[in-house]
């Protein structure tokens, strides 16, 4: 095994973990912080990216395992994949939610929450560069090439994907926003959290391996960010009380076995074309 390379990934992963940290530490010396936009936040954000150039760079590494050209070149399909899963998946549990009268979708007005949708979707997507490029770029190559199976790159990146969030849930997140999505402790919340990243994992490393870029899952990050959280946070659709943890499109368990099965489907996309390279 590459010592340098798993030391290196190694270092990223704790790093990671403790860049939420750092800034709610930063916070407590600078108590005047804009509410749900301090400085903390902002290292909380911006340090796993920072982290992994940094470490590109001191190790000599190849920039390529950041992934950051969109190879639009026979992968525009998977842009277009990747804008529409979340759409999809939505609407099927929505139905679902509506057969079951789990879910209320009566306050849902198309105009002013297609407008929401919209006026997100550019800050969306700069934020969610900041995922995109150091866990399903970075760290997904990296693992790839410390030869570890899928299922190991999956719950590892899914898993610190939502450690990395832990400050944010137990700490940045307002306590009203949580009761919103799902009425528990913070502590479950952050453990459910961890659940779901690692089902939407699976969706998020494929499209970067099928691809080698990271730019399809910033795009499939950026729709679900400025569909899903509105929907539900913002009241345009009611879940029934009791049944957010098996409907909830944020973090349902129906709807994360949804999402867990597209990746696994891409998974399975990836392997035989890979197969079919081999046998010509």
């Amino acid at each position: 095994m590459n010592k340098k390379l798993l030391r290196n990934t190694v270092v990223f992963i704790v790093l990671v973990i403790l860049s939420g940290w750092i800034g709610i530490l930063v916070d407590s010396v600078l108590p005047e912080q804009p509410k749900g936009d301090s400085l903390g936040m902002g290292i909380w954000l911006v340090l796993p990216m920072l982290t992994a150039i940094t470490i590109t760079i001191f190790s000599k590494g190849s920039w390529k395992d950041l992934g950051l050209k969109p190879n639009f070149k026979g992968n525009i399909k998977w842009y277009l994949i990747a804008a529409l899963i979340f759409p999809v998946v939505t609407a099927i549990v929505l139905t679902i939610g509506a057969i079951t009268k789990w879910i209320d979708s009566s306050a849902l007005d198309l105009r002013p929450f297609i407008l929401l949708f919209s006026s997100t979707l550019l800050i969306n997507f700069i934020i969610d560069i900041f995922d995109g490029v150091p866990l399903y770029g970075y760290l997904t190559s990296q693992l790839v090439k410390l030869n570890l199976t899928d299922w190991k790159i999956y719950l590892t990146i899914g898993s610190l994907w939502g450690i990395w969030h832990a400050p944010y849930y137990l700490v940045f997140l307002p306590e009203t926003d949580i009761q919103t999505v799902l009425p528990v402790s913070r502590a479950i919340f952050f453990i459910v959290s961890i659940v779901t990243m690692i089902c939407w994992a699976v969706m998020f490393i494929e499209l970067y391996r099928v691809t080698k870029s990271i730019w399809p899952g910033v795009v499939l990050h950026m729709v679900e960010d400025s569909l899903i959280n509105p929907l539900v946070i913002s009241g345009f659709i009611s879940i029934a009380a009791g049944k957010e943890i098996l409907i909830s499109p944020i973090n349902g368990m129906i709807t994360s076995i949804l999402y867990l099965l597209v990746g696994l489907g891409i998974r399975t996309y990836r392997k035989q074309a890979n197969q079919i390279l081999l046998d010509r």
